[in-house]
């Protein structure tokens, strides 16, 4: 039998979601100064934008912060869906605080239905909870903001710790900090990860020891979900809303 002490979960796609797609919102921050710019091209070029991003700069660790580090993502992104270059230049100091500023709070975002009631559910099932988020720290605004934070024992982000999942040291960070308070050790095996990219949350909490679950919301829900083409799911424990994960925990003492 298996005794499940701690359920961490990823947040964007997973706790929380944007409120409007990402390259709508960008599109309404980017009009005023770029002109409306094509939403086919806008959404396909942010993706490879922090894709970019990503790899060049992981974990928002570069000399200027994650303000400097989004910059360029905001700023790749609208060179990449057809503005001019020379106009993004010049407004970007205007463009950026206000995105930077937007995605801080329930403005820029919104919890899925399930989040809070499943977070309530697993507290009152004596279940320790925590984030573990690869982004940078106006994430604790977004969930002070959206009055979620006080149900999660801890918060990992990222840039705050400066290593990013599917790195096994931010998993097993998340168990430390989550627990000083308890009398027995929590080992890697007594927590489960819930996320939605399956290298990243999957995987990578596999690799760290603990159980994992990936969530596959159905319907327009799972639009915004890190799926990549021609994934492998063969032996891989799904679920397919955040009440899932209240099952699966009930069935492992059972």
């Amino acid at each position: 039998m298996t005794v499940i002490r701690l359920v961490t979960f990823d947040a964007l796609h997973t706790l929380i979601t944007p409120r409007l797609p990402i390259y709508v919102q960008y599109s309404q921050t980017f009009a005023p100064y770029l002109g409306v710019l094509e939403p086919r091209l806008l959404k396909q070029s942010f993706k490879v934008a922090l894709t970019q991003v990503q790899k060049e700069n992981p974990a928002y660790q570069g000399a200027s912060g994650a303000e400097g580090w989004w910059s360029e993502v905001i700023k790749r992104t609208a060179i990449g869906a057809g503005a001019n270059p020379q106009a993004v230049d010049s407004s970007l100091p205007q463009i950026v605080p206000s995105l930077m500023e937007r995605f801080s709070s329930r403005q820029g975002y919104k919890l899925f239905h399930d989040s809070l009631p499943v977070l309530r559910r697993l507290h009152e099932m004596n279940i320790h909870t925590a984030l573990i988020s690869n982004t940078d720290t106006r994430m604790l605004s977004v969930l002070k903001d959206l009055e979620i934070a006080p149900y999660l024992d801890s918060i990992i982000l990222s840039e705050a710790v400066g290593i990013e999942k599917p790195d096994a040291k931010i998993f097993r960070l998340a168990l430390a900090s989550s627990t000083q308070s308890e009398s027995i050790p929590m080992e890697t095996q007594d927590g489960v990860h819930v996320g939605d990219e399956l290298e990243s949350d999957y995987h990578g909490a596999r690799a760290a020891g603990m159980h994992a679950l990936l969530l596959r919301r159905t319907g327009p829900e799972g639009d915004g979900e890190r799926k990549e083409e021609g994934e492998n799911l063969q032996g891989v424990q799904v679920v397919n809303d955040l009440w899932g994960v209240v099952k699966w925990v009930e069935q492992q003492t059972t």
